[in-house]
Formats: C-alpha cells, sequence, structure tokens
C-alpha cells in the first residue's frame, strides 16, 4: 500500500469516524461541523471514479461503526451465527456508503470551482439524504441533522425545512470550512485557485445563515413557551415494563408480563393520569382475540379509571385469509376499544418479507415476530371528551418525518412512540433512536411521547427540550403534564420542500452534465474524421445542390 494511496483514504476514514462521534452514545455533536473536512481534503484532485471509491470508504467507517449494535441484535434474537451476523452488517454498511460514494463523485465531477463546492455540497448531501429516506423502503437513520438534536436553538428552523434543514446547514459549514483552509494554504480545488473575494463569501454565507437559524431559534423558543403556557395540558403515565425480551413470547410468562402492566399502571393512580401508556406489544397476545388475558387488562383500566394506549399485535378476517398487524389500542375507563392503529411502515425481513415471491427463500431475520400487514397512514385516535385527537407511531416508524406529518395533518394534537428497545440491548441504538424522536416534537410543534418496555422513555415537549426519560433495563413509571397544541407549522403544511428542491437541482445538474459530455464526445469525432473524407461529403452536398 502506498503513501500516496495512504493519504486519501486514510482523511476519508477520519471523517467516517467523526461523524460516528457526533451521534449518540458519545454525542460529541459540534464534530458534525468539521466531520467532513478529511473527506474533501481527500478529493481535491481525485477523478470522479477514484473520489467515489474515497467516499465508499468514508461510509463504511461511519457506517459500520454507527451501526455496530446490529450484530448484537441479530445474532442475540436472530440467532444467527457471528459470521453470518458480520455479514449483514457489513452488506448494510456497503448500501448506506454507496450515498458517501455518490456524493463525493457528484463534488469532483459537478463542481469543478471552489465556490461551487460551497454552494453546491450541501444541496447533493441533502438530495442523497432524502433519496436515502424512500428508496428501497427507505431507512433515514442517522441522517446528519439529527446529531444536534441537543442543540436546542439550531433545531428550530426544522418547523420550516424538517431535519434536512439541520443536514444543510452542517454541511454548508463543512465545506465553507474547508474552502477556507484551501485559501490560508494557497491550495486549488480541481484546479482553481481561491482567491479573497471566494473566501470571503464561502465564510460569511454559512455564517448569516447560522445566524439567521440562531435568531430564529431564540424566538420560536420564546413563542413555544407561551404557547405551552396557555395550552390545555393532561397528564400522560408512560409504563415502563422492562420485560426480558428472551421471556416476551413465551406463554408462560403471558399472565405474569400483564399483570406486571396492570400492577404499574395502578400505581400511578396517585398521580392522576389523563392517559395511561403502554410500549409496543405490551400484551404478549393478540388483544381482543384472547378473552381471559384481554380482561386482565381491561380491568385494570376500570379499577384506575383512566384511558389506556397499548400496543399489542391484532388480528383480523376468517380462518386461512386472516391479516396480521402490529397495533395500538386506545381503551377507554370502561374497558372498551374505541381504536385502533395499525403499524404503517414494516420492519422489512423483521415484520415481512419484501418482494416475497422472489424472496421466498428468505427468512425473517428477528424471530418472534408476525408476517404483519401494513395499516392505514395517518388514522389517529380520538380519547377524552376535550382533547384533540393522539398520533401513534410504533417503533421506527418515527424515524420517518412524513408518518408524523401525516398524523398532525389528521388533526393529532399529541404524538406517541410506542417501541421496544429491547433488541438493541445498552448499545447506543436505543439513544440513537430516542434522538431523532425530538425532531418529529419540533417539526410539527407537538409533545411527544415515547414508551419503551426497556427504556429509553421519555417527553419531549413542543421546543425539542426533553423534559423527562428513563434509564435502559429499569422498571419505571412517569407521570407528566403535557401541553396539547393545534397550530401547524409550515413543515407540517408544506412537507419535504427543501430535499425535494435539493433532488431535482442534483438531478438537473447529472442531467445537464451528461448532455456535455455526449456533445462533447459527438464533437470530438467530428474533429477526427479524415480531410479526405471530409472532401468527398462536400463534393456530394455541392451536387445535390
Amino acid at each position: 500500500m502506498t503513501i500516496a494511496f495512504k493519504s486519501k483514504w486514510l482523511p476519508a476514514v477520519v471523517s467516517g469516524l467523526l461523524l460516528t462521534a457526533a451521534f449518540p452514545k458519545m454525542g460529541i455533536s459540534p464534530l458534525a461541523w468539521l466531520a467532513l473536512v478529511p473527506l474533501f481534503i481527500a478529493l481535491r484532485d481525485l477523478h470522479p471514479k477514484e473520489a467515489f471509491r474515497i467516499g465508499m470508504i468514508a461510509g463504511l467507517a461511519h457506517y459500520l461503526t454507527l451501526l455496530y449494535w446490529v450484530v448484537f441484535t441479530m445474532r442475540t434474537y436472530g440467532y444467527l451465527p457471528w459470521w453470518q451476523c458480520v455479514s449483514l452488517l457489513v452488506l448494510l454498511a456497503a448500501y448506506l456508503a454507496l450515498y458517501f460514494g455518490f456524493f463525493a463523485l457528484a463534488l469532483t465531477h459537478l463542481c469543478r470551482k471552489p465556490l461551487h463546492l460551497v454552494l453546491l455540497a450541501p444541496v447533493f448531501w441533502v438530495a442523497l439524504e432524502y433519496a436515502r429516506s424512500f428508496l428501497l423502503t427507505g431507512f433515514p437513520w442517522g441522517i446528519v441533522g439529527y446529531s444536534q438534536f441537543n442543540r436546542l436553538h439550531i433545531i428550530q428552523i426544522s418547523d420550516i425545512f424538517g431535519v434536512y434543514g439541520i443536514s444543510f446547514l452542517v454541511v454548508l459549514f463543512n465545506a465553507a470550512i474547508y474552502m477556507l483552509l484551501l485559501f490560508l494554504a494557497q491550495k486549488k480545488w480541481r484546479g482553481y485557485p481561491v482567491d479573497r473575494k471566494q473566501a470571503l463569501l464561502a465564510t460569511l454565507l454559512p455564517l448569516l445563515l447560522i445566524s439567521l437559524g440562531l435568531i430564529y431559534g431564540n424566538l420560536r423558543i420564546k413563542a413555544m413557551d407561551e404557547a405551552v403556557a396557555g395550552a390545555s395540558s393532561p397528564r400522560v403515565a408512560v409504563v415502563q415494563g422492562n420485560i426480558d425480551q428472551a421471556r416476551k413470547w413465551n406463554p408462560a410468562f403471558q399472565i405474569g408480563t400483564t399483570k406486571k402492566y396492570a400492577e404499574l399502571t395502578l400505581s400511578a393512580v396517585p398521580h392522576h393520569p389523563d392517559l395511561v401508556v403502554w410500549p409496543e406489544t405490551a400484551t404478549p397476545f393478540y388483544f381482543e382475540a384472547s378473552p381471559k388475558l384481554t380482561r386482565l387488562v381491561t380491568d385494570a383500566v376500570r379499577q384506575a379509571g383512566v384511558h389506556l394506549l397499548v400496543g399489542s399485535p391484532s388480528v383480523q378476517g376468517q380462518p386461512g385469509h386472516y391479516a396480521y398487524y402490529n397495533s395500538a389500542y386506545m381503551v377507554a375507563p370502561d374497558g372498551r376499544a374505541t381504536g385502533r392503529y395499525d403499524k404503517v411502515h414494516l420492519v422489512p425481513f423483521g415484520e415481512y418479507v419484501p418482494l416475497k415471491r422472489l424472496l421466498s427463500f428468505v427468512g425473517k431475520m428477528v424471530a418472534q415476530v408476525g408476517d404483519f400487514s401494513s395499516g392505514e397512514k395517518g388514522r389517529t385516535l380520538a380519547w377524552g371528551e376535550n382533547e384533540p385527537p393522539v398520533g401513534v407511531q410504533i417503533c421506527f416508524e418515527i424515524i420517518f418525518p412524513g408518518l408524523s406529518r401525516s398524523l398532525v395533518k389528521n388533526g393529532a394534537g399529541l404524538l406517541v412512540n410506542l417501541t421496544n428497545d429491547a433488541w438493541f440491548g445498552k448499545s447506543s441504538a436505543a439513544y440513537q433512536h430516542f434522538s431523532m424522536a425530538v425532531f418529529r416534537a419540533v417539526e410539527n410543534r407537538r409533545s411527544l411521547v415515547r414508551c419503551a418496555n426497556t427504556g429509553i422513555s421519555g417527553f419531549v415537549d413542543p421546543a425539542g427540550r426533553i423534559a423527562a426519560s428513563t434509564a435502559l433495563f429499569e422498571d419505571a413509571v412517569v407521570v407528566r403534564a403535557v401541553p396539547v397544541l393545534t397550530e401547524k407549522t409550515i413543515y407540517t403544511r408544506m412537507g419535504d420542500a427543501l430535499p425535494i428542491a435539493c433532488l431535482i437541482v442534483m438531478i438537473a445538474l447529472m442531467g445537464w452534465s451528461v448532455r456535455r459530455v455526449r456533445q462533447e464526445a459527438y464533437g470530438g469525432v467530428l474533429l477526427k474524421i479524415p480531410d479526405w473524407v471530409k472532401r468527398r461529403v462536400s463534393r456530394m452536398v455541392d451536387k445535390r445542390r
């Protein structure tokens, strides 16, 4: 391995590792604002094909370290051998690294001048993050903007641009820092020097946008605090049962598990909750289809005299034509189930097998889950006489912004995330999952309640503050007053306008580039035509005249 090659891949690896360190558990969020600079350094004079490979290396370094917990999950609950678990992680990381590769290719192919880099790097990055959110069912885990979940003032622009607006600012700042370094070192980008005017513009642009973002953030936080002070605030209790995943679906523990949740619920009654929330599949049986076990739940609800939102698998249909759902039921104080939400975005190979006819040989990667059907997008659950409906998202649905938007557009005054993160153990995945939920609260200006079987459970206010959170793998009951707002933000109404615009710009530039290359190639062919052929063609044209 040559020193020259090392000089290219080592900075790429550093970028990937710095980016990972910006996310929980490490959570050194300021690193995200500098993490891509080493990658830019590595790309400076590379051919686009080489740049793609270097981008892939950066992506692999990032995703192998960000998603390392996949091995634990597959090994512990999928019962797969180590080599298969590691292979799955590498395949997933390689797929996600492709987006890094295309980002690097686009920079070196389309950003011929230094200023182009500053202006287009955030556009390309956001476009590719957005594409990753829906291609192959979508996997928007670890979008760069999520690393800033605890930077309260900067994330307020999410109610206009979503989490992608934060990614845009972070990448813009990285590109500006790199351009300033080029100017100070008197280095060139793709053969073009950086003059003083360009360096000044590259410095002022992100500083201006970040300053405006911070000013806006300060104003919005004050506005949210005023709105919350005058809002209706029902009391909500989250019940973290801390049920061992290895025992959860064992029939011998069904009654014990249900009784434990019932007892924890009754312990919350002295705090006068209006709504009690149990996590995803809290009941290890089909609710309403198992009368004796269901009665344990409804008796506890009647005794407590509260509404209960409970996660449970459900089944509909006739023998031979059953449909199974990962659901959430709203149970009234009299024990009646008044509404049901069915999970919309299912986990591929965990809750269903995509392209089942073509991939019939592929088993589900995680044991103890059903072959579920998808529910209706945007369905909300009514509760109480004077309270707006509840918008439920189950498990990793919370990382898809469009699902929260559809719930709020349909009138949800409160967002509730039911999940079971026991699959992740004590890895960083549970912390990453919780951090992403913060943005759904800010984007839609709704309080968010999160209830997890083994944690992290908690409450997020409409400004994005984490009002309370629980520890992992502990029994917990937390009761909080939760402000309910009804305003619809620009992001709720407009959606992902920013990333869509970025994707359109990127596609347009790629199309223009392909056309230009074809024209140059065609022109080059004409120039290589021998003179005698040109003369003969000329004589033929003259004769026809």
